[in-house]
């Protein structure tokens, strides 16, 4: 084969390439774009332009449609999208597109309200729910960027898609995180007793194995995300650490060792606490169906970091995560690095961790 010939025969199969930015606020919600050309919503992103690299793109994407400057370069993902996956006209010839998304990272109200935006094209920005997604965006780029966004809490590297999905999905993937909406509690985080006159209507543990990351459960169905606990029962005696044991034992069987309390979260409307304490993991059993849901979790370890960005709790989130900490420390677990989750199978050495 000739150097013309090997040429044209590359030429023949050439995608086009195109870039998108990830970006979510403090809240864990996602930024997207409604534009000018299109019913449904995008996030940042375009084309890449003749000898621009991804990266040039998504950069210079960021200016045009926000008005901001910003270097890019971690990648989430890099999707391969089929001609035949998405209807566009014929006379576009759309042969195909390699897709990568960047981690436009996590702005404060002080980097939105830097955004400007273009005279046309780009009509308005908000951030939204990860569950809206699909209902607000084409069934391909929903795919894309709920993938991107569990490949940027998972830690693991750039995912791998073929339109929109993994190619070797992880744990968040195969439960479907974020795909419901996230557990919601925009409560204020009170690190001293509950008051007496409160009704104790909630005990949940972070429950820390050696190596600092915390027990999490993913519902099987929905791929929610919860803490180990739940609702006091007759059987409790009015005691939380009852509550919280058997819950534990219910939805995990897991075991924990001497708690520490955290404090309580109030109910500006309603006289109730919700009650939260760290403790050590002991003992994991086999996967137990839950008999309050009739459903068995996935259970997987995670930073509190990442456990977090499971759940909307907004910004009193922060006063309950420094007391995580301060009661991992007290007693004596490390801190955890960032790092791809972990599912718990049914044996497993906690020593080992």
């Amino acid at each position: 084969m000739t150097d013309k010939e090997y040429g044209a025969l590359r030429a023949s199969a050439a995608l086009w390439a195109g870039t998108s930015v990830l970006i979510t606020d403090q809240r864990g919600r996602v930024l997207i774009q409604h534009v000018d050309y299109r019913t449904t919503c995008l996030l940042p992103g375009g084309a890449v332009d003749k000898n621009e690299s991804p990266a040039q793109s998504a950069a210079r994407e960021l200016r045009e449609e926000l008005g901001v400057t910003m270097t890019v370069d971690r990648g989430l993902a890099v999707d391969w999208v089929s001609a035949d996956s998405i209807n566009t006209p014929a006379d576009m010839r759309f042969p195909g597109e390699i897709l990568h998304v960047y981690d436009g990272g996590t702005w404060d109200d002080e980097q939105i309200a830097s955004i400007r935006l273009p005279e046309g094209e780009v009509e308005s920005v908000e951030f939204v729910e990860p569950a809206r997604l699909p209902d607000l965006m084409s069934p391909g780029d929903a795919r894309r960027a709920l993938s991107a966004l569990r490949a940027r809490i998972n830690t693991s590297g750039p995912a791998l898609l073929e339109n929109g999905l993994p190619i070797t999905p992880t744990v968040l993937d195969r439960a479907g995180a974020l795909r419901t909406a996230r557990a919601r509690h925009h409560l204020p985080f009170h690190a001293g007793p509950a008051p007496e006159r409160h009704s104790v209507v909630q005990a949940w543990g972070w429950l820390l194995a050696s190596d600092g990351r915390v027990l999490l459960l993913l519902e099987p169905d929905t791929g929610a995300a919860c803490l180990p606990g739940g609702t006091p029962e007759p059987q409790d005696r009015d005691n939380p650490l009852d509550t919280l044991r058997r819950e534990t034992r219910e939805e995990a069987a897991a075991e924990f060792g001497e708690p520490l309390y955290l404090g309580h979260l109030s109910d500006p409307d309603k006289p109730y606490a919700r009650l939260r304490y760290a403790a050590p993991l002991t003992r994991l059993g086999s996967s137990p169906v839950d008999p309050a849901t009739g459903r068995t979790h996935i259970r997987v370890l995670a930073t509190p970091e990442q456990a977090l960005e499971l759940f909307d709790w907004g910004f009193p989130a922060a006063n309950q995560l420094a007391a995580v900490h301060q009661a991992r420390a007290r007693l004596g677990i490390p801190r955890a690095a960032r790092q791809p989750l972990t599912e718990l199978p049914d044996a497993t050495d906690l020593t080992t961790l």
